[in-house]
């Protein structure tokens, strides 16, 4: 499989890393990327062998069979619906720009027109399935989710205090914090969708690793889950667990038996 990536900080990076140089992924290379920041990209491909594209048409022209966004919430927005339509799939590490409705369906309907698909790795979390599962009969009642991070995480948190910084639904929460809370909008798409997601997002200067606390009720009965996340190195605002789901979700793609 030829794999396009877009973007190319610390997620691309460990991708790069774990398909080019690791070989994690069998019979698959990143064989193109596209970013922002030229002298990185450059970079980038001379350490992990593969090339670089300077806009993101020739990159969806070229041979790749699947593109890989590691960027940010406005280039899934910009982007996305571009890859679609040029016949290629699509896994979504920034899942916060699907907080809007509209832009799934607009997405969803460009899926159907090429026979395409989107993928989006769980992220920093767990319970997924649960709350699928859940929901599958429309008897999902409540879901909610307690992020806590540390001060350095989470832009204008203090750094001596607890402080609460947010409390609403998850589609809110994606608005004030793109680049921290991506996990409540993932557990929206697979429970009672963004405006029904309630979302607390606590800042503590006590812990170092990233949490996220999640409770769900329903005719199944009660759902209790806390998973303690390590940041990626150089990067608190990302957990470690998001980058490897990404991995995680090329792996399984194509498996022939699926789990869940």
């Amino acid at each position: 499989m030829n794999i396009g990536l877009i973007g190319g900080g610390n997620i691309g990076r460990f991708l790069l890393q774990s398909i080019n140089t690791n070989k994690f992924l069998v019979n698959s290379k990143i064989v193109g990327i596209y970013t922002r920041n030229p002298s990185s990209a450059q970079q980038l491909a001379s350490e992990f062998d593969t090339e670089v594209f300077e806009d993101i048409q020739s990159l969806l022209q070229s041979n790749i069979d699947l593109v890989i966004e590691a960027a940010t919430v406005e280039v899934v927005k910009e982007y996305a619906a571009q890859v679609l339509s040029c016949g290629k799939d699509l896994v979504l590490s920034s899942v916060g720009a699907l907080s809007d409705l509209n832009f799934i369906q607009t997405l969803e309907e460009i899926c159907n027109e090429n026979g395409k698909k989107i993928y989006l790795p769980s992220g920093a979390i767990g319970g997924l399935d649960v709350l699928k599962a859940a929901k599958s009969n429309g008897e999902l009642y409540s879901v909610s989710i307690i992020t806590r991070k540390p001060p350095q995480a989470l832009p204008g948190a203090p750094l001596d205090i607890e402080k609460i910084l947010f409390e609403g639904s998850a589609r809110d929460a994606i608005e004030l914090f793109p680049k921290n809370i991506n996990v409540s909008i993932i557990l929206s798409l697979a429970g009672l969708g963004p405006n029904k997601t309630r979302v607390k997002i606590i800042s503590d200067p006590s812990i170092k690793n990233n949490s996220h606390s999640i409770e769900a009720t329903g005719s199944f009965g009660r759902l209790s889950l806390k998973v303690e996340n390590d940041p990626m190195p150089n990067n608190p605002k990302t957990s470690y667990l998001a980058a490897l789901s990404v991995l995680s979700s090329l792996k399984n793609k194509d498996a022939v038996i699926q789990v869940g």
